[in-house]
């Protein structure tokens, strides 16, 4: 009897271990987790890129591929491609994409449970017919609290933003105030932000923001996992492109749409595409204004000070084909930010 009751009690134990077991196994699954990888042999009319599966969620991919579109967060009822089943890595190509034109991608993987899509990037066709970067010239995309989505691109070691900052809030999701007001802004001691000229509508999109320094001090200006660049970091920048006197041509967006001729040495080799996107100033006198050097000068703080209340930047300039330093100019000032990538 005592067997009898120790078998049943065994198969009962048995029976809902199992049940137990398989119903927590159906519930550990999920869709997959995968990475976007990098974008390379951009053309006129194509690319390549792919991804890589690092988990297939318990349950077998059955499609995947990349979806791409010229507006944000592409999905698969996008353009899309498919390159067969499985975890791991694949490529993809994209194919019928149209020159000079900016499209963003993401990888996805679908599984029985639903689609995941991998990490997004950005890329801009050529317009001409030879590939337009070679394997050390990747862009990517970063976003800010803002939801502004900047193009970044890998210059030697390091991943820059290749656009100047435009967020009107510190990460944390405090806003960084808007000082419109000459007298106000020169006295500030606390960060802050203008648009060149106070408008917004003509500068914002293309130039970005003017902040002064004291918001750079912050350390919380740009997204999270990205900082304002400190003097030795820039110093990098402009060793890695050959130096002080040749550096600013490579960095420069190149003719005269937004540069004033003659745009010196304008190569745009970096990818960096350096607008010029003026200054605030610090006084007032008649043939200086309030704001100044749109279309000649394009200067970005660093994250390093100096001395009697200033702080390092970093200059290029139409008729030049270098870059400078200088850390004489008061923290008041405001200048453009491009962000990097933390390491």
């Amino acid at each position: 009897m005592k067997k009898a009751f120790k078998l049943l009690a065994f198969t009962l134990f048995a029976g809902w271990m199992a049940t137990f077991y398989g119903c927590n196994k159906d519930i550990e699954n999920e869709i997959p987790k995968l990475i976007t990888n990098d974008i390379t042999q951009i053309t006129t009319t194509a690319a390549t890129t792919g991804g890589i599966i690092t988990f297939d969620g318990g349950v077998e991919v059955t499609v995947r591929g990349v979806c791409w579109s010229t507006t944000p967060t592409p999905t698969v009822d996008s353009y899309k491609t498919s390159d067969g089943i499985g975890s791991g890595t694949f490529s993809s190509n994209m194919t019928s994409l149209i020159p000079n034109t900016s499209y963003y991608v993401r990888a996805y993987a679908t599984n029985s449970l639903g689609t995941a899509y991998g990490n997004e990037l950005y890329f801009t066709t050529s317009s001409h017919g030879s590939i337009v970067f070679d394997p050390d010239l990747i862009y990517g995309s970063v976003s800010d609290i803002d939801g502004n989505i900047y193009k970044t691109v890998q210059i030697g070691t390091q991943r820059w933003m290749a656009e100047n900052l435009k967020t009107t809030k510190y990460n944390d999701g405090l806003s960084v105030p808007n000082v419109t007001d000459f007298i106000e802004w020169s006295g500030l001691t606390t960060g802050a932000y203008c648009w060149y000229n106070n408008d917004s509508l003509a500068y914002k999109a293309t130039y970005g923001a003017l902040y002064n320094w004291f918001a750079v001090d912050t350390k919380k200006l740009c997204p999270a996992g990205w900082h304002v660049p400190s003097d030795a970091e820039w110093s990098i920048l402009t060793t890695y492109l050959g130096g002080k006197d040749v550096a600013g041509g490579k960095l420069k967006e190149t003719g005269n749409t937004h540069w004033q001729s003659p745009n010196i040495g304008a190569t745009n080799t970096s990818g960096f595409t350096a607008l010029p996107g003026g200054t605030r100033n610090l006084f007032v006198d008649p043939d200086f204004n309030d704001w100044s050097w749109i279309s000649l000068e394009g200067n970005w703080w660093s994250a390093s000070e100096s001395i009697y209340n200033s702080a390092i930047y970093w200059g290029v300039f139409y008729n030049s084909n270098g870059i400078d330093s200088q850390g004489l100019l008061f923290k008041q000032s405001g200048f453009s930010i491009r962000c990097l990538k933390d390491s």
